[in-house]
């Protein structure tokens, strides 16, 4: 007897899909992807270099087989394109330290209930300060998400042959915006502003880059610091926009307006939706850990950075593809 009743798989995987942060996590744990990109192909090979049991590296291979980041040919395991471009350790791109730290976020899922029914985080919203003993770990670890999008503002806005630029990046971080541009550029300079634990961080980084000669840091909060006032050629504002109110996010796209020069650009990464609200799929799915951790923030629409950049005074936006980021270049 036959019926159109759909199989239960997909949704049982979707409702599973905690595993595959524990599988990832794991595996980037004990450098799996390392030892595969390096010629084990086996669960003996693979524990064996990472010191782990067999049957573990057998079951950690099973679940990345499982969700396609493994492939399994003729009794030996290789990583595929994906997880060779991502998850290999010392890759410039490479996720493995950001699927360690989201391995930690894990519990915080389980408010999104009581989250959902009373519209905001329960603690109060985003509990990061200057001086947050993980920064150490979570810096360098979230630098990876913005190589596409600091890669693609090397070719959308000239860099490499725009001569001797000045660069604001607001909320830098590690500073991959900075040393990804000044490698591109021998005669462009930055400077972050972030928190001085941050900065801290970041000249160690972008010194590592060869690029740390023409790096400065200044230490403050985006909201409280001042910019100046025709001072920089492009200035970058990266995800950040998801944890603001939309009041926020103009007030800061207004001074960032005014610190750059005449014909300067803005530089905005982040997780944008589509007008309808219909895709793309990862910030969709981002809106649930802005829920979680923000009051206010949110994973905005192209037509709201429209509307917020030119209140600010902006004259020509346009949006890039930086998958699962966009870029937002306004003039």
């Amino acid at each position: 007897m036959t019926t159109n009743q759909p199989a239960p798989d997909g949704v049982m995987r979707l409702i599973n899909g905690y595993w595959n942060t524990g599988i990832i996590a794991a595996a980037a744990t004990h450098r799996l992807f390392t030892h595969l990109e390096e010629g084990a192909g086996t669960a003996a090979e693979i524990a064996s270099r990472a010191q782990v049991s067999e049957r573990g590296a057998q079951a950690l291979l099973d679940g990345l087989v499982s969700i396609d980041l493994v492939t399994l040919d003729g009794g030996r395991y290789r990583n595929t394109p994906a997880a060779s471009a991502f998850l290999v350790e010392g890759k410039p791109a490479s996720l493995a330290g950001f699927a360690k730290l989201k391995l930690s976020h894990v519990a915080s899922v389980t408010d999104l209930p009581e989250v959902v029914r009373v519209g905001g985080p329960l603690t109060g919203g985003e509990t990061e300060v200057a001086d947050n003993p993980h920064w150490e770990g979570i810096v360098p670890a979230i630098a990876a998400v913005s190589v596409p999008a600091a890669d693609l503002g090397v070719t959308a806005l000239g860099i490499a042959d725009a001569g001797e630029i000045t660069i604001l990046d607001v909320g830098g971080g590690s500073g991959i915006y900075s040393s990804t541009w000044l490698k591109a550029n021998p005669a462009a300079r930055a400077v972050q502003l972030d928190w001085e634990p941050i900065n801290q961080i970041a000249r160690r980084l972008v010194a590592e880059q060869g690029v740390g000669d023409r790096f400065t840091t200044v230490n403050g909060d985006f909201h409280t610091t001042a910019f100046g006032t025709g001072e920089y050629d492009i200035a970058v504002y990266s995800h950040i926009a998801h944890q603001e109110s939309p009041e926020s996010n103009i007030e800061v796209f207004t001074r960032l307006r005014e610190s750059l020069k005449r014909g300067g650009a803005l530089v905005i990464a982040d997780y944008v939706v589509d007008d309808d609200r219909s895709a793309p799929a990862f910030p969709l799915l981002f809106a649930g850990e802005m829920l979680l951790k923000s009051n206010e923030g949110g994973t905005w629409r192209r037509t709201d950075y429209h509307e917020w950049l030119t209140k600010a005074g902006f004259e020509d936006v346009t949006f890039h593809a930086a998958p699962p980021a966009t870029v937002v270049i306004a003039r």
